[in-house]
This record gives C-alpha cells, structure tokens and sequence, in this order.
C-alpha cells in the first residue's frame, strides 16, 4: 500500500506536465495509438520470458519515433496511420499472449491496471521519469510552449519543431508504460487528460495549468484509492471515475461562473 500510494504521487508529476501538452497540442488520439500499440511489444517479451514492461517502452518509443515525423497542426489527417497502429499493436499483443504456454494472469492488470501490485523498482522508475521531466521542462520550457501553440511561427524563429515533436512523443510513450501500473492501457488516456480539463477550467496560464494539473492528478489518486478501499472496487477504474465525477463538477461550476459573468455584465 505504501509503495502504491507513493508510486501515486510520483504519477501525479507526470500526468501534470505530459497531459497538459497532450491536451494543448492536441495529441489525445496519438497518445491512444502510442499506449495501444504498446500493448503489442508488451505480449511479444511475455511470449519471449522478458520483462513485459520492456518490451511496451521499446514499442512505445518506436511507434512515437515514427509519429515524430509527421506534422499534427498541418492539415493533413493521420488518423488513419495511427488508428492503424492503435489496432496493429493491441492485435499483436493479443496473438503474443495467445500463443504462451499456460495462463497470462497479469493480462487484466496491463489492460486496466494494479497499482497495488506496484513494486519499488516500479517506484524508482517512476520517479526517474519525474525527474527527467522536470529537467526537460527546465531546459525547453519556451520552445515547447512555442510548438505546442504555433509550430509553424516556431519553425521560423529557428526551433527544431521536428527533433522537439518527437522528443514530446517519446516523453508521452514513456509516461503510457509507467502508467500502465497505474490504470492500465484502457483507462491510460483517462488519467493523462482529465486533470489537464478540469485545470483549464479554472486558469489558461500554462504554467499554472501544469501546476493546476499534478495537483488534480493527485486528488484524483487519493480519491480512487479512497473509492477502491471503502467499496471493494479496481484501482484503476475507481480513479478515472473519480476524475469523470470531478470534470463533470468543473463543468457545472464552469458554467455557473460565465452565467453570473453574463448577468453582472
């Protein structure tokens, strides 16, 4: 329990600062097809005798290299590439885990999480990724914030958009394999953007968005294992509705606060 709870925390870090470019630039449905087709590199180490967790970080960092070449703000669509990859990946780790001897009894916990399983290597990495995170951000806070909103201006001002692009994927498929302890592939995608809407609801600064949303993240952790202890329910699943719940409050209050806006104006 110690080790989930700290690992919860940890995770907190990393939704916060991936979620909010991923809602910010609009890389939802990339981020799906990265944790997704993880899922195919995770079956082939199971089938292989090697670390799952291995083989979905190598998945994860190849599929986001190739996506890194490709421009999301142009008008061209890659939908259809990455909804290739989403069900490519999911198929093969399928087949991988099919054709294992035995039974895969840690399937249910990568599809949809265990952080309760969570050991102290787990920890560790989680907090590595944290740390690199906040390096990255230190060094390339302006010119991620300039791609994030206009790579093209970026690309005038002399900013590698291409190397940062594929830099920001490899930071997002490395935080999907962490947080497939957490909440698991399904619901991944879940605990990256709930925290980001519920933040810009109450702020547009992006530093304060990114604050905003670790601590949202957090509460939602602490809300989760409140929910899954009291009423005997998953982990993972306890926590993305507990952030459905609180989005759909941000919403109310949201609404609440542009209609007193509008009848004091």
């Amino acid at each position: 329990m110690r080790f989930a709870l700290l690992a919860g925390v940890l995770a907190s870090v990393a939704c916060g600062i991936v979620g909010t470019f991923i809602i910010v630039k609009r890389l939802v449905f990339v981020s799906g097809g990265i944790s997704h087709a993880a899922f195919g590199g995770l079956g082939m180490c199971y089938f292989l005798g090697w670390p799952p967790l291995f083989g979905a970080f190598l998945m994860a960092a190849l599929v986001a290299l190739v996506l890194g070449r490709e421009r999301f703000d142009s008008n061209q669509s890659n939908d259809a590439a990455i909804g290739v990859l989403w069900s490519v990946g999911m198929a093969l780790g399928i087949v991988f885990i099919a054709k294992t001897p035995g039974y895969a009894p840690n399937l249910m916990s990568y599809l949809f999480g265990d952080i309760l399983t969570v050991t102290l290597s787990d920890v560790v990495a989680i907090a590595v990724l944290d740390g690199v995170l906040l390096l990255v951000l230190a060094l390339l806070y302006k010119e991620l914030l300039a791609i994030s909103f206009d790579s093209t201006f970026a690309q005038v001002q002399q900013i590698p958009v291409r190397f940062l692009q594929t830099l920001l994927l490899l930071l997002v498929g490395a935080t999907v394999v962490v947080l497939i302890q957490v909440v698991g592939i399904v619901l991944v995608l879940a605990l990256l953007s709930i925290p980001t809407l519920v933040s810009l609801r109450f702020t547009h600064r992006f530093a304060r968005v990114i604050a905003l949303s670790m601590f949202v993240s957090l509460v939602l952790v602490l809300m989760g294992f409140a929910t899954s202890f009291y009423f005997d329910l998953p982990t993972g699943p306890s926590i993305v509705l507990c952030g459905a719940l609180l989005l759909g409050i941000a919403e109310v209050v949201d609404h609440a606060r542009a209609r007193l806006r509008r009848v004091n104006a």
